[in-house]
């Protein structure tokens, strides 16, 4: 999700809600303490160098039980960090406390932002000797147009 996604979705709510992978909600008194603009800038195993920019939330819970944020608030905090530190409309990633900071990406069902697993991956693979991988085809899919059939005199 861009940052024009997540303000256009605040403008409709009336809360905020963070759904974990396993289906959990983040606690209602999560704080947002952190927007900010994540630069990686790295050289993949086959030699490319590389930049991904993103925009990072963090959220945490702090023991303010009656806390909420409300759209509104989140809203300025990032029109702010636009302001304040040139955020374009990049994507977003969230970091959220588990065994350790976990790292999420982000999209929304209708009432709840959704945080999504996220993936490692080789940007290289033709340089790493990782096979491509061939689609799996049943053979009911296969089309049979010019094909011969049994009893139709083409064998």
């Amino acid at each position: 999700m861009k940052l024009s996604e997540i303000k256009k979705h605040l403008k409709s709510l009336d809360q905020i809600a963070f759904l974990l992978p396993n289906g959990e909600l983040v606690p209602s008194h999560f704080h947002v303490t952190e927007v900010g603009k994540i630069t990686k800038h790295f050289i993949d195993c086959g030699g490319t160098v590389r930049n991904e920019v993103v925009v990072n939330f963090q959220l945490w819970n702090a023991d303010d039980y009656n806390h909420r944020l409300h759209p509104e608030k989140l809203t300025h905090i990032i029109e702010l960090s636009e302001e304040k530190l040139g955020i374009g409309d990049l994507e977003i990633e969230v970091e959220y406390q588990g065994r350790t900071i976990e790292k999420f990406a982000l999209e929304f069902d209708g009432s709840n932002f959704l945080l999504t697993s996220k993936q490692t991956d080789c940007l290289a693979k033709e340089n790493c000797g990782i096979p491509e991988k061939k689609p799996k085809l049943n053979f009911s899919e296969l089309q049979t147009g010019n094909s011969c059939t049994p009893g139709g005199g083409c064998c």
